[in-house]
């Protein structure tokens, strides 16, 4: 299934989409589409309705968040050995982790907005890991058993923040629309293997970002398995896993960032497309 949720921003309600791409309203059966509504028997129940039976959206309907109540945004860095290369960064022993605020998470047709001052604001496609069952201590054999479902994440990153302002990376990951997800959740029974999927981005046209998920240097089940040491994964947490070369700041021979009136067109292998506008955050 492809799940998403519709409306207004803060008054999004359920919907799918259907086998011709057309989206669905989904309320009546699933009034809330959140980490619970992600459990395995849910997931099946809701495989069961006829798409064709609920009430259909016009295709411009506003997306949203894909669900709801997300407790981590959680992402890991330079999991891509050619990205960490053209970061100037070492291929880490152990995947980097970091999070983001779910607070700078937007939908996939949203405007990302660019915080006052910024003037190396960057782009980064990701595959988006979204647990449906609880997770301590899990092998790595079992670990997929707990993922709902794959997600296209943008982890958008202000360099300079990031950098060159001290401290962790959280300044640079965690501003305000730094983190457009979806446009859907696509149910895991549908994605045959998550290290197979091609990924890429366009600004303005023009391709930046082209990659595989078979090139990481950390895969999903081994990510799930590895970051369930340290933290218990709850229904609705999300992991971002890296993303491939083709960022702004390893463009040559100048960096390329992100400015107002920019359009950026991304998206993952079966999971959907974002398009997504730029604009810089009004002064006061």
């Amino acid at each position: 299934m492809k799940l998403m949720r519709w409306g207004a921003p803060g008054a999004e309600r359920p919907g799918l989409v259907d086998d011709d791409g057309q989206l669905r309203d989904l309320s009546a059966h699933c009034p809330v589409l959140d980490g619970a509504a992600l459990a395995p028997e849910v997931l099946e129940r809701l495989r069961r309705i006829d798409p064709a039976r609920l009430p259909l959206l016009p295709p411009e309907t506003r997306l949203g968040l894909p669900w709801s109540g997300m407790g981590k945004f959680l992402c890991v860095g330079l999991n891509y050995a050619d990205h960490a290369a053209e970061a100037g960064m070492a291929v880490p022993a152990e995947p980097v982790l970091f999070m983001k605020p779910p607070s700078c998470a937007i939908g996939a047709r949203d405007t990302v907005w660019l915080p006052r001052g910024s003037t190396r604001t960057d782009w980064e496609v990701e595959l988006g890991v979204v647990i449906g069952r609880q997770a301590s201590y899990v092998d790595e054999a079992d670990a997929l058993s707990h993922v709902a479902g794959y997600c296209v994440v943008n982890d958008v990153s202000e360099r300079e923040y990031q950098l060159e302002r001290g401290g962790t990376w959280d300044k640079g990951k965690g501003c305000d629309s730094f983190g457009p997800i979806g446009p859907w959740l696509v149910t895991a029974d549908e994605v045959a293997d998550p290290q197979d999927l091609t990924l890429w981005l366009d600004l303005n046209g023009q391709p930046m970002q082209r990659g595989s998920t078979r090139t990481m240097v950390f895969g999903v089940a081994q990510l799930v398995s590895y970051i369930s040491r340290f933290m218990t994964l709850y229904p609705g947490d999300l992991i971002s896993t890296g993303t491939p070369p083709g960022v702004g700041m390893g463009r040559k021979p100048q960096p390329v960032y992100l400015k107002a009136g920019d359009e950026m067109r991304l998206g993952v292998q079966g999971l959907g497309e974002q398009q997504l506008r730029v604009q810089a955050r009004p002064q006061p």
